[in-house]
């Protein structure tokens, strides 16, 4: 999406301030050729740059945001720009993308191509004949708090359907059917992925389906959020006499009983679907908190306990949080994405069983 004139003059000083603030650089705006009224030309603006003596021309194209599918059309743009008006002096000019938010995997893209970037928080990189200046700067909160949000909530439900359905074609209303949500969420998190170039696409208007191409790096994208999301509320108990194998058992019996819905989840689940460890010595399962829960839980006779625990409550507020769970034999498991998602945010071992789950059972 093309910054709007306001903001892409905003960018543009906010540029030019940062190269004149770093050593031996000067930088001008052609004002032959104002910022925010490009017309006809295949750039937004132009500033000459002088770099330790060195003098060349950064020609601008602003963004509001960008991501993969956005870098790969801009160079599309930018290769075809070159290809029909070749620069008076002979020597090619110095594209540069400057935005208010950049994609790590677009500023990926931007670097192998060899064109410049620039983003609101502070990131720059340019590529010069001679010159190479790097600046590496965290993201803005305002975009780690929109990259959050899509792998929380509701959102992070229509992530987990896709993923689990990873083979699936879906239109919105199926997918939004899958996932619990509505399908305004459901097309918002399509629309998201699409600019990570991560969704393949058919058909047209209400007929229109996506599948996920790359399923990989949307886990993988998940992953790295796991330290930014706020990990749910655990009840520890202790329930006696009682080895973890069989208090499996004993669990989705008395569970069973209470019309009870759950999933068990971490180790337990992952020694079910990949085998690992020799033995597991506690249960760990999101449970759907109300009166019949409570009841359960008595009847197991299980204490709450700091240490020592052999069984673990995670607290589900919502049928969204059990989402693809499977039954093996008399039992409830979490999804395999679920199981390991939390294994890689548990301790000891859990890391290694979880990467031997994706390997083993996941597959991707």
């Amino acid at each position: 999406m093309p910054a709007s004139p306001t903001a892409e003059r905003a960018l543009i000083d906010q540029l030019l301030n940062a190269l004149r603030d770093l050593p031996e650089v000067q930088a001008e705006l052609d004002r032959g050729e104002p910022a925010g009224s490009a017309g006809d030309r295949a750039h937004d603006a132009r500033i000459d740059l002088r770099v330790a003596g060195k003098t060349f021309t950064l020609l601008i194209e602003a963004r509001k945001a960008a991501y993969p599918r956005d870098v790969r059309e801009v160079l599309w743009q930018l290769r075809a720009s070159s290809r029909r008006t070749p620069h008076p002096s002979g020597h090619d000019p110095v594209w540069l993308l400057v935005a208010e938010s950049i994609s790590p995997g677009a500023k990926a893209l931007l670097r192998d191509e060899r064109v410049g970037y620039y983003d609101s928080g502070g990131s720059l990189y340019l590529p010069a004949p001679g010159a190479y200046l790097y600046i590496d700067k965290p993201p803005s909160k305002s975009q780690v708090k929109s990259v959050r949000s899509l792998f929380s909530g509701r959102r992070a439900q229509v992530l987990h359907a896709l993923l689990v359905h990873h083979g699936d074609w879906f239109g919105v209303k199926d997918l939004a059917e899958r996932a619990l949500v509505s399908p305004a969420t459901a097309s918002l998190v399509l629309t998201e992925l699409e600019r990570y170039d991560w969704l393949v696409s058919r058909g047209q208007g209400p007929s229109k389906e996506r599948h996920l191409s790359e399923p990989s790096d949307l886990l993988d994208a998940c992953v790295k959020q796991l330290a930014s999301i706020r990990l749910p509320d655990l009840h520890r108990y202790y329930v006696p006499a009682m080895k973890a194998d069989k208090l499996l058992e004993h669990v989705g019996q008395v569970f069973a009983s209470h019309e009870v819905e759950y999933a068990i989840s971490h180790a337990a689940a992952a020694q079910h679907y990949a085998p690992f460890l020799s033995s597991v010595s506690q249960i760990r399962l999101r449970l759907l908190v109300g009166s019949s829960a409570d009841d359960a839980i008595s009847e197991l006779g299980a204490r709450v306990v700091n240490e020592g625990a052999n069984l673990v409550i995670i607290e589900a507020k919502s049928p969204g949080e059990l989402l693809f769970r499977e039954q093996v034999r008399s039992l409830w498991l979490a999804s395999p994405i679920q199981v390991y998602l939390d294994l890689l945010g548990s301790e000891g071992r859990a890391k290694e069983m979880a990467e031997h789950l994706r390997k083993e059972r996941i597959g991707f």
